[in-house]
Order: C-alpha cells, then structure tokens, then sequence
C-alpha cells in the first residue's frame, strides 16, 4: 500500500523549503495542460532514464501523482526497486489539488516563467513592442540584437540582426560586442522569459547603455506580421581579459546582493557528505566548453536554460545546487537568479586546476534488463517477417525511423497491443537502444511473444546507411507524449501564440493567488 500525502502538505514543504519532488508521471501534453507550480514532468514512460540523475538521493521524499490513469502504482515500484525509500501518492491526484481550491499552471517550467514575469512587473525591465524595435533594426546603426536562447534554436529562427548569446552568456560577452556605452541593446527570445532575465541581468549587472527586452519576443514579431530568419549563425565572440575582470567583478557583485554563498572545493567536499540533502552540481558554460573539459561529478547545464528549466534540472524542491564557470560571471549571474527563485545557491570557486573529464554529460541509468537482441544486418534482412515497434518521442519518429515501425508510448503498451499487428515476433527500437530494452520485457510479458531489441537502436540502423522512413505512417499510440510548444518554430498557429502570451501575462497575479512561490526580486 502506497502511503498519501494530502495537497497540503506538500504546498507546506515548499513554504517551509523542505525537500520534496513532486512527480507528474503523465506524458507532457497532458502536464502541460494543468499541474501545480513546481510539480516536475517525468512520465512512466521514462522513468528509469532520467529519475536518478534528477532525483539522485534516494531518500528524498517523492510525491507521485497522475490524473486517473492508474500509473502511479507501477511507477511506485519501479522506484522502490532503485532503492527510493520515501515514496508516497498526492491524494486525491490531480483532481484532489484541485479540489483543495489550489492554484494549477499550463505549459511546461511554468515556475521559471512565473518568476519572469514577476522580475517584470517588480522591476519594470524595459521592453519594446515589436513595431519599435524593427524601426530601430531598419534605422539605427548603433544597436545590436541579443538572442539569448540555445543556439540550436537561434539557427532555426531569428529576427534580424541577430546575435547569439545564450542567457548566462551575455554579462560576460555583452561589453565585448556593444561598439560604445551608448549603444542600444536588445534581447530577445523565443517568448518573453529568457528576454526578460536576459535584459534585466545587463541592467543588474550595470551596463550602462540603453537595454530593451523584446516584448513577446519572436512570437510578438510574428504576430506583428514581420519575417523571422532562418539558419543564422552569428554567435558571440571571445572576450578580452580586462572585459572577463569587468564582468565577474559585475556579476559578483549582483550575486552577493542575492545572497548566493560561495565555496571552494574542499568545503564542497564536506558538503557531499551530508547525505540528509539533495545536492546538484551544475556546470554552466557553454556546452562546446564542458565538453572539452568540466569537473567530475558536474552536469552541464548552460545558466540560461538553467534558470528556465528549473524544474527539469533539479525538480527537488529544497535541494541544495553548486554552480561551476572557470570565468566565474556565468555562474555568478546563474546563481543571483536561483537564488531569487528560493534555492540555497553556491558557486564554487575553482575547481578547473584538477584532473577533468571530457565529453558530453551521460545519464545515470540503471543496470539494463537480460534481453535477446538483433543486429542491423539481421533486421535489415528481416523486416517484413518482424513487427517493428519504435520508442523514441514521437518528433524524432517522425523524423526518421525503421520503415514500416509502430510508433508507441512505453507507459501505453497494454493499450497498444489493440492496434498492433499480433502475427509476428517483435523488434523493439529506440535512438540509443536504452528504452527499446526496458520496454521488451513487458512487451513480452503483455503477449507471450518473441521479442528482441535492436543492437544500438535506430542510431546504429541509420550509421549503417539503412534507408529511414519519416512521417508518422503507423501508431500506436497518440503522439501526445511530447507539448507542441508555440514558442518554437516558425509555424504555429496565430490562435495558439497569443494565447500562450495571454496566458503569460497573467502569472504575476496566479502567483499572488498562490502563495507558495517564495520568490524574491532584488
């Protein structure tokens, strides 16, 4: 029997800033669709794959709810069976928050949002509306365009003028790329959140020229009817030694007015061994530098998309976070923000002069099943006698695939059985293979069939030269297990971006509605 939580306890813990994750174990659309502020999205369908870097103490009290769908339970055990201890389900569910009259959000990192919002309507960050800012675009040569998101994402659209310069990224590079102090900057976004903070961190910072968020950012300039381009790729440049001195300096500053705490390694040593707490160590600088060396035990995690997933990089509520930068203003600006929003922030002084490793952060993953499996050449050769069921989210099925697969959500199997053909073996499939091995054991538990996984998932498929089918030709299963964001990209409907900033607009007062938030603004 799995012990309950009431709604309101939880909302307790969070005022009174015990640990606590609050786990919603539905696929993102429907997360998206209404949840409590720092609840954190990690569908059944992936639990094993992410749950022990994101909830990495096992002792941690673990609040687990959904909305009818009866996943609880299963996700209860597969946790008990990783060596979680305090487990427990929401009352009530979804439905029992709710019917405690507390405040539900939309969309996803809405607590990131919220609080953007608030340093907004808090510090009346300056903005300009669209119409405006492509006046001074087309008329003004003494200005420059800050994107301040993840540059995959500046490649894929950008408003002209364009500059890439990921959040945390730009105290530190900001004086690098102006011409003069009286240069006018502009930070924008896909939305409004990341131009918020960015905007708000030069003036926080002390730049003294003139700073502007771009009001609604990319979408605002799309609704305004006005072109966004497409595959730029002007990113921010090296800084000299005397500017790098000028932004720490600056950023230590706007961190100490925050209260963030700093320590250096020996002193981060000791506070790893207070197993009680929940700790996240974050590297915060550009992933091309964490990847050529980070300290061990760090996860990269570039400040500017720290700040606005939150929920994804430490959904304990409570937790403890350690914020790592070889040039210190990155973690420095990173840490003024996570302070704000109520974490216990430290950033650690040195660090870099010791033995690093190298390469891209790995997650933590449990050891996998006993599974047969089957190589590329094996498959190629019999794809028509075999039924091909692929896992991956349903955005990278379409992208490409095994021709012929069944797109299906791991946690929805027994539901998939009623649409999937029945009169031959199983192949299950994922991008690296991971979840296809998971996923075959119950497979084979729900039929009786043979089941085997692919070596090395689709990814080995496609490096063997295979031809990939795209589109969405078979499902299984509704492809609701990832949110369209109307944020991102250039073709989401006009309906679906204005209401996504009439919802935005309206945080401030849901917050005060709220009350459990515990943010600050300095």
């Amino acid at each position: 029997m799995i012990a309950k939580v009431s709604p309101a306890r939880v909302r307790l813990a969070w005022i009174g800033r015990e640990e606590i994750a609050l786990i919603d174990l539905r696929e993102e659309d429907a997360f998206a669709k209404d949840h409590p502020l720092f609840a954190a999205q990690l569908p059944l369908s992936r639990l094993e794959l992410e749950v022990l870097d994101r909830i990495p103490r096992r002792e941690t009290p673990v609040v687990l709810y959904d909305n009818g769908e009866g996943l609880v339970e299963v996700a209860a055990h597969r946790l008990a069976g990783l060596g979680y201890t305090h487990v427990s389900e929401l009352e009530g569910g979804l439905a029992g928050w709710r019917a405690a009259g507390l405040e539900l959000f939309q969309d996803v990192n809405s607590a990131s949002k919220a609080f953007g919002e608030l340093v907004e309507h808090r510090r009346q960050t300056p903005a300009l509306p669209a119409h405006s800012a492509k006046a001074m675009i087309e008329n003004e040569p003494d200005l420059v365009v800050l994107d301040s998101r993840r540059y995959d994402e500046f490649q894929t659209m950008s408003i002209p003028r364009g500059v890439s310069v990921p959040g945390a990224e730009l105290v530190l590079r900001a004086r690098q790329i102006v011409p003069s102090l009286k240069t006018t900057i502009i930070v924008n976004c896909a939305g409004r959140t990341r131009s918020i903070i960015g905007a708000q961190s030069l003036i926080n910072a002390g730049m003294p020229n003139p700073v502007y968020a771009l009001r609604n950012g990319a979408i605002g300039w799309n609704l305004a009817g006005y072109k966004l381009e497409t595959g730029k790729s002007a990113r921010f440049p090296e800084v000299g030694a005397d500017i790098e001195g000028r932004a720490r300096a600056a950023a230590r500053d706007v961190s100490y007015r925050a209260g963030v705490k700093r320590l250096d390694t020996a002193a981060l040593t000791a506070l790893a061994l207070d197993l009680r707490r929940t700790l996240y160590r974050f590297d915060v600088r550009d992933p091309s530098e964490y990847a050529a060396g980070h300290i061990v035990g760090f996860r990269g995690a570039p400040g500017g998309q720290l700040v606005q997933e939150t929920d994804v990089f430490a959904p304990v509520r409570g937790a403890r976070i350690v914020l790592a930068d070889d040039r210190g203003a990155r973690a420095d600006m990173t840490a003024s923000w996570l302070a704000q929003m109520g974490w216990e922030t430290y950033v650690l002084e040195g660090g870099f002069d010791g033995a690093l490793e190298t390469g891209e952060w790995r997650a933590a993953l449990p050891p996998p099943p006993r599974v047969e499996t089957i190589g590329v050449d094996d498959l190629a050769r019999s794809l028509a006698q075999v039924t091909v069921v692929d896992f991956a989210a349903s955005p990278r099925h379409r992208r490409g695939h095994i021709p012929g697969a069944w797109f299906a959500v791991r946690s929805r199997l027994s539901q998939a059985l009623g649409v999937l053909p029945l009169d031959k073996p199983f192949v299950t499939v994922s991008p690296d293979g991971v979840l296809a091995a998971l996923a075959a054991p119950e497979l084979t538990a729900l039929t009786r069939r043979h089941v085997r996984v692919l070596e090395g998932g689709t990814a080995a498929w496609a490096a063997a030269g295979l031809a990939m089918e795209t589109g969405l030709t078979n499902a299984a299963s509704e492809t609701d297990d990832i949110y369209r964001r109307p944020y991102e990209g250039t073709d989401n409907p006009v309906a679906a971006m204005q209401g996504y900033l009439d919802w935005e607009a309206g945080l401030v007062d849901q917050l005060g509605r709220d009350a459990s938030h515990g943010f600050f603004v300095i």
